[in-house]
C-alpha cells in the first residue's frame, strides 16, 4: 500500500493546477503556429474561394447548354468554349468544368450538372467559419486552412518554461530529454541551467524572473545530496513533496513569486512519468489548452500494480493493441522503444490481457 504522507496524484493534479493564470496571447506567424495553442478562435473573415474555380482541367459551359450531351447525341456548339486549369475561376456565365474529352471539334458529346466540376463560392471556406477553436492545438492542417483564408498571424499562447538542472548524475541526456517534452506541448524554453546541488544555488536560480514556470531536474529525494525541495523552500513555497506516482514518487512542486515550479526526479522513468501525468497538466494550463480524446487500445498482455498507486507503465504500440514493457526501473535501452504510456489507477491491482486502456502519447 502507497504510505498516507503521498499525495494522491489526482490531488497534486488539482494543486498543482487549479490556481493557474494563462499566460497572454501573442501574434506569430504560421511558421512558428504549428504545436503552439490558439490564444482565441481564429475565424476566417471572408468567403474561400471568393468566386467560383474549376476542381480539374477541362472545358467551362452552362450546364442547361449541354443537358443531354452523349457520344450517341452530340450537341453542336453556337459558340467556342473556354479552357480553364484545375484551381482558376470559371468564366462569366458557366456554372460547371467538362472534361479535355467531352468536346470533339464543334461539338459537346457529355454533360453535366450545375457545379459539377467546380467549387462555388465559400464553399471551401465561409467568412464567419471558426477554422481553429480557442484553446486547440494548431496542426498543419490547421495552417492550412488559415494560409487559404488569407491569415498569415495567428494569436496563440506559449508559456516560457526555465529547466534548471542539479543533483542528477546525467543532467545532460535528461534535461534534453525534458525540454524537448516541454517544446513538444507547446512552451518555449527560455534557458536551461545547470545549478550546484545546494539550497542556496537552487532558491537562485528559482528566483529568477523571466519565466512563467520552473521545471527542476533532479535532486527531488531524501538523500543527503537532494537538496531542491529545501532550494524550493527558502525561495517560495513547497506544495507537495512525495505524490503517490510510480515511478516519480519522489517529484514535488510549490511556486516561486506566484509563479509554479515543478521539481523532477533525475533518473529517465521518472522524470518522464513525473511530467507525463504533472508537467502536461501544468503547460496545459498555462497556454488554456482544451483536452484531446484519449486514444483507446486493448493490452496485449496484463499488467500489474500496487493499490494506492497511481502508476505509469511505458509501452509500445502495436498493429491491433498496446504492449506493456514495463514501469519504474526500467532500463534505458528498454525505455527508447517505448512510443506511449497506460496511467494505471490507484484503485486497481493491474489490468489483465485484453482490457481497453487510455494510452498517453509520446
Amino acid at each position: 500500500m502507497a504510505s498516507a504522507a503521498l499525495m494522491p496524484l489526482v490531488e497534486a493534479i488539482a494543486l498543482l493546477t487549479g490556481h493557474i493564470a494563462v499566460v497572454p496571447a501573442r501574434a506569430v506567424s504560421l511558421s512558428e503556429a504549428v504545436g503552439r495553442i490558439a490564444g482565441r478562435d481564429i475565424i476566417s473573415e471572408r468567403d474561400e474561394p471568393v468566386r467560383a474555380i474549376a476542381l480539374r482541367d477541362g472545358w467551362a459551359v452552362r450546364a442547361d447548354d449541354v443537358l443531354g450531351a452523349s457520344p450517341d447525341a452530340p450537341i453542336l456548339l453556337a459558340h467556342a468554349l473556354a479552357w480553364v486549369e484545375s484551381g482558376a475561376a470559371i468564366p462569366e456565365g458557366t456554372d460547371a468544368v467538362v472534361p479535355p474529352e467531352a468536346l470533339v471539334g464543334r461539338t459537346i458529346i457529355a454533360d453535366a450538372s450545375a457545379r459539377e466540376g467546380t467549387r462555388s463560392t465559400g464553399e471551401e471556406i465561409a467568412a464567419g467559419t471558426c477554422l481553429v477553436p480557442a484553446g486547440r492545438r494548431i496542426t498543419p492542417l490547421h495552417c492550412l486552412a488559415l494560409e487559404a483564408a488569407g491569415i498569415l498571424e495567428v494569436p496563440v499562447r506559449v508559456p516560457c518554461v526555465r529547466l534548471v538542472v542539479t543533483g542528477s548524475h546525467e543532467p545532460d541526456s535528461v534535461s534534453t530529454l525534458i525540454a524537448n517534452l516541454a517544446i513538444s506541448e507547446g512552451a518555449a524554453i527560455t534557458d536551461r541551467v545547470a545549478v550546484a546541488a545546494t539550497p542556496e544555488a537552487i532558491a537562485v536560480a528559482l528566483r529568477t524572473p523571466g519565466a512563467d514556470a520552473t521545471l527542476v531536474l533532479g535532486g527531488t529525494g531524501f538523500g543527503r545530496g537532494d537538496q531542491s525541495a529545501d532550494g524550493l523552500a527558502r525561495a517560495g513555497s513547497v506544495h507537495a513533496h512525495g505524490i503517490a506516482l510510480r515511478p516519480g514518487g519522489t517529484t514535488a512542486f510549490g511556486e516561486v513569486g506566484g509563479r509554479p515550479v515543478l521539481l523532477l526526479p533525475g533518473r529517465p522513468d521518472a522524470a518522464l512519468s513525473a511530467f507525463l501525468t504533472l508537467g502536461r497538466p501544468l503547460l496545459a494550463a498555462l497556454a488554456g489548452a482544451t483536452a484531446s480524446l484519449p486514444a483507446r487500445a486493448a493490452l496485449s498482455r496484463k499488467i500489474t500494480s500496487t493499490i494506492g498507486l497511481s502508476e505509469i507503465v511505458f509501452a509500445r504500440r502495436e498493429q491491433d493493441a498496446i504492449l506493456p514493457l514495463g514501469g519504474a526501473d526500467l532500463p534505458l535501452h528498454r525505455l527508447i522503444e517505448a512510443d506511449a504510456a497506460i496511467l494505471v489507477a490507484p484503485q486497481a491491482e493491474g489490468y489483465p490481457a485484453g482490457t481497453p486502456v487510455e494510452v498517453l502519447s509520446l
